[in-house]
């Protein structure tokens, strides 16, 4: 994953976002500058849905919209590939509420 996730332009974050494909779970992950660690939404599968149940931002990063463009990226995935979300972290449940838009992906299911 290459550096400066933090002080890049969005274009240039989204297209450092890694793809993780366990088939069962997985994740949409990030490096941010000064963080040993990624920002990451992590995710389970249940059948054609993917239940997203954590995000995470190191602490110096927060604020700067990277849990949101990892959700955004999520959906984006969903529209491209056919699967469906169930918001069960709650902040991707509140940017779920926040966007209606995104209501073709949300799963019918319940977390």
């Amino acid at each position: 994953m290459a550096g400066g996730g933090v002080q890049c332009k969005k274009e240039k974050f989204m297209s450092d976002i890694v793809i993780t494909d366990e088939t069962t779970h997985g994740a949409y992950r990030v490096d941010v500058e000064g963080s040993e660690r990624p920002a990451e939404l992590t995710w389970k599968a249940r059948g054609k849905a993917r239940i997203a149940d954590h995000t995470f931002t190191p602490p110096a990063a927060r604020g700067k919209g990277i849990a949101f463009d990892l959700v955004e990226f999520m959906v984006q995935d969903a529209r491209d590939k056919g699967f469906t979300i169930v918001p069960q972290c709650p902040y991707v449940a509140a940017q779920f509420r926040k966007h209606p838009e995104w209501a073709e992906v949300r799963a019918e299911i319940e977390s």
